[in-house]
């Protein structure tokens, strides 16, 4: 026999709930690929080969548990384990069948019509009298093959572990695209969120397997065009209106949740024109999820939702633009270093790569919004007395392009009264000539910043 260890899994007809069966197949099929990269479809059937796997994960026990773990699955099971795949296959299929644990059925035991390749020939079998795998082993090979063909004698050999059994493992795919039917049409917005919620268990599955998180994706439906007047028709859905939503998060995300919300939160604002029929999600930016630790105290873990995901909720409701982030922007003009815009385009843009000022560290913790122009004395800055130049200077060059040129030299000064306060000489001065323009245009002294 082999050392090989097979599972063999089979959704029930009513796990799906309002879902077709396939996608209840679907979702397993990639839950289980966490647990095991050999992974096939037979019939209505998933085929699991987890033998490689079984001690990372505590062994075969331990990764059942886990691979049929209560609470989560995503949608109700059937399973059987074996040698071979078709040992599995064919205990499962005894499932539910007198109340007996199926794992403990010898395979010489196993009834005919679970062999796929005995079921052409089973009139003939049974009026032979043969009802059992082992029946039928117990006969002449050569017989077997004049009466009933080579690929009867083949099965019997990949059953009882004497031929490799080769199937078309399934994969992953690199999108995430999965459609629903509705089996009732839809006619309020909010309610497509029932069916949205199915589609996003699918999705977490895939992304759990893939150790991705979502950054964006979209839900869309079609329409039933019979009950609409003026509908946008569009080619690739067959001649069917549609609708869109797309959903955009700060942070990849697998908390399913999250999305669900902010979902709900969209929905409420579309009025459909026709009843819903079909919905389709599909995913649009994915990247890498790495792992998280955990802290061992429990004060420290964190509760409810984190800043970005109440910043998105916040933004949904109130609509896009009321709720406003900082920018980052790639420019050494302190001013121009960041802006403020909408929470949905810092999403966009959260991971772009900006370059700083070697001398970032000597920035004042408060910027003027308008620097303040200082008076001179001798040649010296004065800000509630005269100051006293500590550090610089620090020499800025840009905004060139953009047509509003900055040329200054930067110091950290000390006011007596003030403290520490950020300077600068405006080089350029009012004609925009620079410093070779006269004495007076080059002492041009500004406040732009306080130290705290």
């Amino acid at each position: 026999m082999s050392t090989l260890h097979w599972i063999a899994l089979r959704p029930t007809p009513d796990a799906a709930g309002d879902a077709p069966l396939v996608d209840a197949a679907t979702a397993w099929a990639w839950w289980a690929l966490q647990f095991t990269p050999l992974v096939a479809r037979v019939e209505d059937a998933l085929l699991l080969e987890v033998s490689a796997s079984a001690r990372l994960f505590g062994g075969a026990p331990a990764l059942l548990d886990q691979l049929l773990k209560p609470n989560w699955a995503p949608a109700l099971v059937q399973s059987a384990q074996g040698a071979t795949s078709l040992i599995a296959f064919g205990r499962l299929q005894c499932a539910g069948r007198g109340g007996e644990a199926v794992d403990s059925l010898p395979a010489d035991t196993l009834p005919l019509p679970t062999l796929a390749a005995a079921r052409p020939h089973l009139p003939t079998l049974a009026r032979l009298g043969l009802r059992t795998w082992g029946q039928l082993r117990a006969l002449p090979r050569g017989g077997l093959v004049r009466r009933f063909g080579a690929a009867l004698v083949d099965a019997l050999d990949c059953a009882y572990g004497q031929r490799p059994e080769v199937y078309p493992w399934l994969t992953l795919p690199d999108v995430f695209d999965a459609p629903l039917e509705l089996l009732s049409s839809v006619e309020s917005a909010p309610a497509l969120l029932f069916g949205a919620r199915r589609l996003l268990a699918q999705l977490r599955v895939w992304l759990r397997a893939r150790q991705r998180g979502v950054l964006a994706l979209e839900l869309l439906w079609e329409l039933d065009a019979r009950r609409s007047n003026a509908l946008h028709v569009d080619a690739h859905h067959h001649g069917g209106a549609h609708g869109r939503l797309e959903l955009r998060t700060a942070q990849p995300t697998q908390d399913m949740g999250h999305l669900a919300r902010q979902l709900a939160e969209q929905l409420a604002w579309v009025t459909l024109p026709a009843p819903v029929l079909h919905l389709r999600m599909r995913s649009l930016q994915t990247e890498g999820l790495a792992g998280e630790s955990a802290s061992l105290l429990a004060e420290d873990m964190r509760h409810g939702d984190s800043l970005h995901q109440l910043l998105e909720r916040l933004s949904e409701r109130l609509g896009p633009g009321q709720v406003r982030s900082l920018q980052l922007q790639a420019d050494h003009r302190p001013e121009h270093m960041q802006r403020w815009g909408s929470v949905a385009d810092v999403a966009i843009k959260s991971g772009a790569d900006y370059v700083y000022s070697t001398g970032a560290s000597l920035y004042p913790t408060w910027l003027l919004a308008t620097p303040l122009r200082l008076g001179v004395h001798q040649g010296c800055p004065h800000y509630q007395g005269p100051l006293h130049l500590l550090i610089g200077p620090q020499r800025l060059e840009a905004g060139w392009l953009e047509g509003v040129a900055a040329l200054r030299d930067y110091y950290v000064a000390r006011s007596a009264t003030a403290g520490l306060v950020w300077v600068y000489c405006d080089r350029l001065g009012p004609s925009g000539m620079g410093a070779a323009a006269g004495a007076q245009d080059a002492a041009r002294w500004y406040l732009h910043g306080l130290f705290a």
